[in-house]
């Protein structure tokens, strides 16, 4: 991994993967993080990690340059670091909807630009992070493999399919953290208190996640395993199909891509 990394932008995601660089041994001296308002990055500072609210500034001590700002604000950031940016320098966006060409367009230094859309799981290292790249070199790959490896599991796609990525693999952690809001819900509507209700649906969502990544079955196949004929499963699911619940979960995903390629 190359040596130095700046972080522009210490929102939720840039503290996502800021944590999960430092938690795999990254070096906190080698790490700056920005942010206007420096006072709430205080957790980094006290670990030893440059804090600053000077983009231009971090870019300007970087090997790396991650940018996770919104996405309003990414134009008036490229505009801010455009003079420190060099050929030498690589730049890897975590912003949603704004493509390497756009990113290109301001600036003149032409350097190896990435995408990567990780999400907030970075920062237990759990991540599943999306990478592209129009025409970067192999070794440059690695380097940014590299980095999100350490914050999860990395695989490379057309960046045609970076939006789908955003709502599949970002958004997508909403998605489940309500499924699983709901289990508790049920859970404690059947008896349980709310903690080991909590304890329970966790557990139950990281098991079957786990049933398929290790097995690699399809869905179907591990749902078979477990409703038996006139069962209180089979029946729980065909409830829940006769409220709609798979086809709401495919409308919400198409409407929120439909919401950020608009």
């Amino acid at each position: 991994m190359k040596n130095n990394i700046a972080i522009i932008g210490g929102g939720n995601l840039g503290q996502a993967i800021g944590s999960g660089l430092l938690s795999q041994g990254f070096s906190a001296k080698k790490l700056t993080i920005t942010r206007h308002k420096t006072e709430l990055l205080s957790k980094f500072k006290t670990l030893g990690v440059h804090v600053t609210s000077n983009n231009a500034e971090a870019v300007k001590e970087a090997d790396v340059i991650i940018i996770a700002v919104k996405p309003y604000k990414i134009e008036s950031v490229l505009k801010e670091i455009q003079p420190e940016v060099k050929k030498e320098h690589l730049l890897i966006s975590v912003v949603s909807d704004y493509s390497i060409k756009e990113i290109n367009a301001h600036l003149t230094s032409s350097p190896t630009v990435f995408r990567a859309m990780p999400n907030t799981a970075s920062s237990v290292n759990e991540s599943m992070t999306c990478i592209a790249s129009n025409n970067a070199k192999t070794k440059d790959e690695t380097v940014v493999k590299s980095i999100f490896d350490a914050l999860g599991t990395t695989i490379r796609i057309d960046e045609s399919l970076m939006d789908a990525a955003t709502v599949l693999g970002a958004c997508g952690v909403a998605y489940v953290l309500r499924f699983i809001r709901g289990m508790i819900q049920g859970g404690i509507e059947i008896g349980f208190d709310a903690k080991t209700a909590t304890d329970i649906a966790t557990q139950t969502v990281k098991g079957a996640s786990e049933l398929l990544l290790q097995q690699g079955n399809h869905p179907e196949a591990e749902i078979d395993k477990v409703t038996t004929p006139k069962g209180c499963t089979i029946a729980g699911l065909n409830e829940m199909e006769h409220g709609g619940f798979s086809s709401a979960l495919i409308k919400g995903i198409k409407t929120s891509y439909d919401n950020i390629s608009d």
